[in-house]
């Protein structure tokens, strides 16, 4: 899938699109949106704008002409103004998600996976933002994960962690790529974090069947 990245600051947008290139996504990345604009009648998937740009053209022109040309087009806003008339602007205009800055890429990441595959309905993965698995059902929109209605207590990054593998099921991973995917690039510390986390994960959600692939990493069975 083909994915355009609106965003001014270069290291930003370098990092960004690492990630969502080693993710298996095409990238095409603008720093103006005047350089943008050229372009939104191409084929893309999705787009990621940066509400705050160098020049006239701001991520709402942006998202009014992409808009015009295709009305279920997904997008993405990010600012570095957090406030709420932004948020609410964006909505407003027609954006399906909105990350303050500073944002974590991975959760970036995941945010651009979720929406994918919700508005293309991609059959390998998660089709909506509910999805039942081993008998527990997660929102992805709430972050709540429950078995029989009752709610389980998971951190951030046990959700997290759990989202990468339902995003990624029967695919072996080592525990650098977990920490990669999970904690981010700039992580820096022992390996062994991803053993405790999955082994809380895995006390919390026990009908989960992940496997330990001794010396390397894990792998969520289907």
């Amino acid at each position: 899938m083909k994915i355009g990245l609106v965003e001014d600051e270069k290291n930003l947008s370098l990092l960004v699109t690492k990630y969502l290139v080693n993710e298996g996504y095409e990238v095409i990345s603008f720093t103006t949106g005047e350089d943008a604009i050229n372009h939104i009648n191409e084929d893309y998937h999705l787009w990621i704008l940066d509400i705050m740009l160098p020049g006239v053209t701001t991520g709402y022109d942006l998202l009014k002409k992409i808009r015009e040309k295709n009305p279920k087009m997904p997008v993405i806003f990010t600012s570095a103004r957090d406030q709420d008339i932004d948020k609410i602007m964006g909505l407003e205009l027609g954006s399906d998600d909105y990350l303050a800055k500073p944002y974590s890429i991975r959760e970036l990441v995941l945010r651009v996976k979720n929406l994918l595959e919700r508005v293309y309905n991609n059959t390998n993965n998660i089709k909506s933002n509910t999805l039942n698995f081993s008998g527990y059902t997660i929102d992805f929109d709430k972050r709540i994960v429950t078995e029989n209605n009752e709610p389980i207590n998971l951190t951030s990054k046990e959700y997290d962690l759990l989202f990468f593998l339902l995003n990624n099921k029967s695919k072996a991973f080592s525990r650098d790529q977990i920490l990669d995917n999970v904690w981010g690039s700039g992580y820096f510390g022992s390996d062994r974090v991803v053993d405790d986390l999955m082994r809380r994960l895995r006390q919390k959600m026990p009908n989960l069947s992940v496997e330990t692939i001794y010396g390397y990493g894990y792998r969520l069975l289907v």
